[in-house]
């Protein structure tokens, strides 16, 4: 098992890695950080001790002064290298660096320049050290106008603001779990390299990303529809966007019901995409789920009975109650990285239909078991 310290894990990229490499507690063993430790030597100190390998991620992005920037995360680096130093220790470090080392930015530079610093103790102490240089990263939970135009994007579209594209540049992106796959993959391989360019998965105009964003709206967001998904990074991209979207206030949705005096008639989904369809009975007071995914799209239909579904984002604390009543059928879709479950409140039995855009594969399941309430 190997130690694995993570500095800035509550960060975007930082929550993604630490999440994922919770899945697989016999292989990792995740060291906490706190970020006051780069104010506290001894906090430092002890958590470098006992450190197999250290992601450093801890880094600020924008900031009103650059050269705020600069201080901040030359500064950070080098409070870590003396860490090491001042305690003799040696474990693998990767650092993640971006592809605006390239350009003449006071963020490029300071990435470099904390790179070129660890890369340099590596070569001092006999260490392992791997430079990621990360094109650009989207994923679900990244920070609107701070992480990534597509968070920002994203946020705007779902929230119903106006986005404004200042420059129509061609972005090279990665999205976060390739991302975090690369690291992993770094460390179980004791990738040693200074400077390892990551690839990046995917290529778009910033014009093309906002058209599929505002397409994911009209379609999905207003319709009620899963949107056609022509690529792996589109597929990447619709989840991405769902997990900005109001939950509270959208959920549960309600289906369109047609009466007459044959009895009832509704229509429970529209895809774009192939899947699969199934339907469960519960009995009274029993609950169902209890697990989340990281890929899958899934939807959750109350077609007779009560029910309550739950969900809370994994690492997090909050948990969203939403009822259903087959009388008024509706239903809810799990975004990714939100353990769920669905319990019969009702003194019937409850029918739920579930529509999955994949079918389940014993191999490859994307089915985490968590429950929702914490003890």
């Amino acid at each position: 098992m190997k130690k694995i310290g993570i500095t800035g894990q509550n960060g975007f990229v930082g929550y993604h890695l630490s999440q994922t490499l919770s899945l697989d507690k016999e292989q990792f063993d995740l060291v906490p950080f706190d970020r006051g430790y780069f104010d506290n030597p001894e906090g430092m100190d002890d958590f470098v001790r006992n450190c197999d390998v250290i992601v450093h991620l801890a880094a600020l992005n924008r900031h009103n002064d650059p050269e705020e920037i600069y201080r901040m995360n030359t500064g950070l680096t080098q409070k870590l290298i003396e860490a090491l130093e001042r305690t003799d220790s040696r474990p693998h470090v990767l650092i993640s660096s971006s592809t605006q080392e390239e350009r003449d930015n006071i963020y490029g530079k300071s990435k470099r320049e904390a790179r070129q610093a660890l890369a340099d103790w590596a070569k001092r102490s006999g260490a392992l050290f791997t430079g990621m240089v990360i094109p650009n990263v989207f994923g679900p939970f990244g920070q609107p106008f701070y992480n990534s135009v597509v968070a920002t994007f994203c946020h705007q579209v779902a929230h119903d603001d106006v986005p404004r594209i200042d420059v129509d540049g061609n972005l090279k992106l990665i999205y976060v779990g390739e991302l975090v796959s690369e690291i992993v993959k770094n460390i179980n391989e004791s990738v040693n390299e200074p400077e390892l360019l990551v690839n990046h998965s995917s290529e778009s105009k910033v014009s093309e990303i906002l058209a599929l964003l505002q397409g994911y709206r009209e379609v999905y967001q207003e319709g009620g529809e899963i949107p056609q998904i022509n690529s792996k990074f589109e597929h990447n991209l619709f989840n991405t966007y769902r997990c900005y979207m109001p939950k509270k206030d959208y959920f549960p949705r309600h289906f369109t019901k047609h009466s007459d005096n044959r009895g009832h008639f509704v229509e429970l989904m529209r895809a774009g995409i192939s899947g699969q369809t199934s339907f469960s009975t519960t009995r009274p007071g029993i609950t169902r789920g209890e697990h989340f995914h990281t890929r899958k799209i899934e939807r959750f239909a109350v077609i007779q009975g009560k029910a309550r579904i739950q969900l809370r984002r994994i690492g997090t604390n909050e948990v969203l109650d939403f009822e259903l009543d087959g009388e008024n059928p509706s239903y809810v879709d799990m975004p990714i990285w939100y353990t769920h479950n669905i319990k019969n409140i009702g003194q019937e039995e409850l029918i739920t239909v579930f529509w999955i855009n994949e079918p389940y594969n014993p191999e490859d399941p994307d089915t985490w078991f968590e429950k929702v309430e914490l003890d």
